[in-house]
């Protein structure tokens, strides 16, 4: 899946105009939509559900829900379209369904190799995911090897120390203070596709690296640290990593 380039103030593949960013030590990965191209599976799921019961989904519902839990996903969908039945009823048809088809769901661009180079250079990393366990069991099946590279793993949907989902600052608290070192949240450096994560990463008091759908707006970029039209354009060394090889 190919995403946009359109932020004046990034590096794209060749590196036009350099930026001077904080330095990091830790890196904290969102997954659906960064790491895995889940969210056409997402939106097919919950178009088709959303149709049994009449109701169509408008794009700005979509982006309203981009990067939230599972809960809250749900919640917005049946209070904001009036979806005829409750919460807990969407919830349960949902996760059934998406259980049933995101086991498919292929790596995006950019994403091993960079995993694999934090990893292979000892840089800490961790996973904090909207998503409960089931759900990352089933959409990491294929890619097993790889997401075990991760340190750890926070599973919001699931995590009871996860009280509140993105765009709360939660999850990459909860990541952060994870590590076996604990570092402060200015040394985690997030990678966000979602307008939702980014807010949460900036208000966790870490930098973050967005590579937004390309229907994502233009203002809801803004508060990202670097927009990147794929994880292949980042460049550690901007941030005091160690750099690629080649």
């Amino acid at each position: 899946m190919s995403r946009l380039f359109s932020s004046s103030s990034v590096l794209g593949a060749a590196g036009s105009k350099m930026a001077s960013f904080g330095k990091v030590t830790h890196c904290i990965f969102d997954m659906d939509g960064l790491l895995l191209d889940t969210e056409p599976i997402y939106e097919r799921v919950l178009g088709d559900l959303l149709k049994r019961y009449s109701t169509a989904y408008p794009r700005t519902t979509r982006m309203k829900v981009m990067g939230t839990t599972e809960q809250r996903t749900c919640e917005i969908l049946v209070n904001d379209l009036r979806v005829p039945c409750s919460v807990d009823e969407f919830l349960a048809q949902f996760r059934r369904n998406q259980l049933l088809h995101l086991g498919q769901a292929p790596l995006l661009q950019g994403a091993e190799r960079l995993v694999r180079h934090l990893h292979r250079h000892n840089v800490p990393i961790a996973l904090a995911t909207s998503s409960g366990v089931d759900s990352v069991e089933v959409k990491t099946k294929n890619h097993r090897e790889l997401f075990e590279l991760f340190g750890h793993k926070v599973m919001g949907s699931s995590d009871p120390d996860v009280k509140e989902g993105k765009p709360a600052p939660d999850i990459f608290l909860v990541a952060a203070s994870r590590f076996a070192d604990s570092p402060p949240p200015d040394r985690c450096l997030v990678f966000e596709d979602a307008p939702n994560g980014v807010t949460a990463a900036i208000a966790a008091g870490m930098q973050a690296v967005m590579v937004p759908d390309p229907r994502v707006e233009e203002d809801q970029r803004k508060h990202a640290t670097l927009v990147l039209r794929s994880l292949e354009d980042f460049q550690p060394e901007q941030f005091g990593l160690p750099p690629f090889s080649t």
